[in-house]
């Protein structure tokens, strides 16, 4: 069984705690600002201008931090999508809808994002569903092991599984192996860990990889290319 808690970080913003892995689902010293960090602000901002969309796999749905603050960015210039965006998300334990309606960060974004927050979690499973024009959402229920998919052609990684510690097996070489495989060129994954042996397993499976600062007090989060 999966007990899930909420608690406060230290930026106002929510995170929760799983029971099954003994971890949060995101930082302590600040939720959204972590996530802001590592997959908009290093990640999603920070993608090539050369792709004329931008196709995005993510590990891990969890609370939707990093699918609103994408939506939140995307929108943040003109109140349009650019790029389109196509956002696939893996999870293997949904959240239930009674602990997402107690999640506080609607109230840390606009009244049209904090209406796509809702619309984001009531989204049907296995599916594609057009969010707002340009923002295509595919949230599939599952685990990466069994993950399959005729796209290969995703250009950003939004690496954001629980802790190598917590969940190892999300963190060995044969899972970057698969997901090089699914990615474009030049295309970029982010994560918040640092971990040594994650890096060694990023460029064995192929990728280039360079530490950057971290979030919050974190000397260092990954970015990693296919070149």
């Amino acid at each position: 069984m999966n007990e899930i808690r909420i608690q406060l970080t230290k930026d106002g913003s929510h995170t929760l705690m799983s029971s099954l892995f003994d971890d949060s689902y995101h930082a302590h010293n600040g939720a959204m600002s972590e996530s802001q960090h590592v997959y908009i602000d290093a990640g999603f901002n920070a993608l090539n201008t050369h792709f004329k969309q931008v196709n995005i796999l993510e590990l891990g749905f969890g609370s939707g931090m990093n699918a609103i603050l994408t939506l939140q960015s995307a929108l943040a210039s003109t109140g349009k999508i650019g790029r389109p965006i196509y956002y696939t998300s893996i999870e293997a334990y949904p959240l239930p809808i009674e602990i997402v309606s107690q999640l506080n960060y609607k109230h840390q974004l606009s009244t049209e994002l904090a209406h796509l927050f809702d619309v984001l979690h009531r989204a049907p499973w296995d599916c594609d569903v057009e969010i707002i024009p340009g923002f295509t959402l595919h949230k599939t229920h599952g685990k990466l092991q069994d993950f399959q998919t005729s796209k290969h052609d995703f250009n950003l990684i939004y690496y954001d599984a629980f802790a190598p510690s917590k969940q190892a097996e999300l963190w060995t070489q044969d899972n970057f192996d698969k997901i090089i495989l699914l990615m474009e060129k030049t295309g970029m994954l982010v994560s918040y860990c640092a971990n040594g042996q994650f890096k060694r397993n990023l460029k064995a499976a192929g990728f280039t990889v360079k530490a950057y600062p971290g979030a919050l007090g974190r000397r260092e989060m990954t970015r990693a290319w296919k070149e």
